[in-house]
């Protein structure tokens, strides 16, 4: 089998993992507690789906991201994926930031706490620095201890997971304390959220070093059923047995709230009924939508949640719809948002010239402005020390 140039199933998988972020978000923020029944055949559903969401999405970006990375091989002593990497990490991050920016809070010269909650975009943008730095460090190293150290980063942070949530962070300054702990408000963590995309990093290794294996997604399928059958039916058996054999308390800590495993293999049959119906899911649209799931995420967080003004649907709506409202508006939503993103694509030059010469214009009107308050300045300078030197004068 030859080494296959794109992965559209990868392409298909972000897209639809952004898809149902977006309806996710929209339905759990604006849907009435009043219909929200887990005992709704319909409603647990969508709350076993919506729970899958962010592991996948988490998963496929450290997937694209190290797969591009290993391109360049590794005894290549500049790989411009690492300089790539870094920006897009920090870009995220400051991203994240701009997004729970409160422009009227800052007119008052004030930052609201909510500016410094953590989202899925700051966990990427450190996650990616993450695999980067694990890169780095084992690059002198045999090519297996990447992927080693990956799959060492997910374990350990999935199975000590119930320690270190109980940590409280007391007296961390509230923007550091964020990315650890969700006490203060932050919707994700980088514990243990990058565990997955460190875990997508770990698969794209294997997928770049068995590229030219014969019946690659066929054994890649069997693999990833297997495995996350395994996850899903018996890994909370599988601690239980352990605890029961060593007599350790953290095996059943595990077992008490165990989604972190049983999501990864959630995760693993995902990636195998994506990698069955590869066939089908090479359609431009799912490359595009997969290739602005940033533009879309950004969209939708100005609409929903009303990013620099706070004026979005959640502000009006906030669990106040019927499931007769709520799903044609997630699915005019979704629309929406993807149209935006994709409409900025296809005319992102053009946007971002104008950008360029709204900012020249405003630049060059601040600078005009400004020469004139100087000037004033200077005369009511001038004329207060004309002023100080007729008072002493007089004296």
């Amino acid at each position: 089998m030859g080494k296959p140039s794109r992965l559209y199933f990868i392409d298909a998988m972000r897209a639809w993992a952004i898809l149902m972020m977006l309806q996710g978000h929209f339905i759990d923020g604006l849907l009435d507690p009043l219909f929200r029944d887990p005992s709704n055949p319909a409603y647990a559903t969508w709350l076993y789906f919506r729970g899958i969401t962010a592991p996948v999405f988490f998963t496929v970006s450290g997937f694209i991201f190290t797969y591009l990375l290993l391109r360049t091989p590794r005894n290549q002593p500049d790989n411009p994926r690492i300089r790539k990497g870094i920006r897009r990490g920090l870009q995220l991050v400051a991203i994240g930031y701009l997004l729970r920016t409160n422009l009227f809070g800052l007119l008052q010269g004030q930052i609201y706490p909510s500016f410094y909650l953590v989202d899925v975009l700051h966990c990427i943008g450190v996650a990616l620095l993450l695999i980067i730095g694990i890169y780095q460090l084992t690059r002198k190293f045999r090519p297996g201890a990447f992927p080693v150290l990956l799959l060492m980063v997910t374990v350990g942070l999935f199975l000590f997971e119930p320690v270190y949530k109980t940590w409280t962070y007391e007296g961390w300054p509230a923007a550091i304390a964020n990315y650890l702990t969700k006490a203060n408000g932050s919707v994700f963590t980088i514990v243990p959220w990058v565990g997955y995309t460190a875990f997508g990093a770990f698969l794209a290794t294997a997928f770049r070093r068995y590229a030219n294996t014969r019946h690659l997604y066929v054994k890649s399928i069997l693999l990833s059923v297997l495995a996350g059958v395994a996850l899903v039916g018996y890994s909370s058996a599988f601690f239980s047995w352990v605890a029961r054999q060593t007599g350790w308390e953290l095996p059943e800590m595990v077992v008490a709230n165990n989604y972190l495993f049983i999501r990864l293999g959630d995760v693993l049959l995902v990636f195998a009924v994506f990698m069955l119906l590869r066939g089908l899911l090479k359609k431009e649209v799912f490359l595009r939508i997969g290739q602005n799931t940033l533009s879309i995420y950004v969209i939708h967080f100005i609409i929903l949640y009303g990013s620099f003004t706070g004026l979005g649907l959640y502000r009006f709506l906030h669990h106040s719809l019927t499931p007769w409202e709520v799903i044609p508006g997630a699915l005019a939503f979704m629309l929406v948002c993807t149209w935006a993103a994709l409409t900025y694509d296809s005319h992102q030059e053009r946007v971002r010239d104008l950008l360029k010469s709204t900012a020249r214009i405003t630049r060059q009107g601040l600078e005009k402005y400004a020469w004139i308050l100087y000037r004033w300045a200077r005369r009511g300078a001038d004329k207060l020390m004309r002023l100080l030197g007729l008072a002493e004068s007089r004296s």
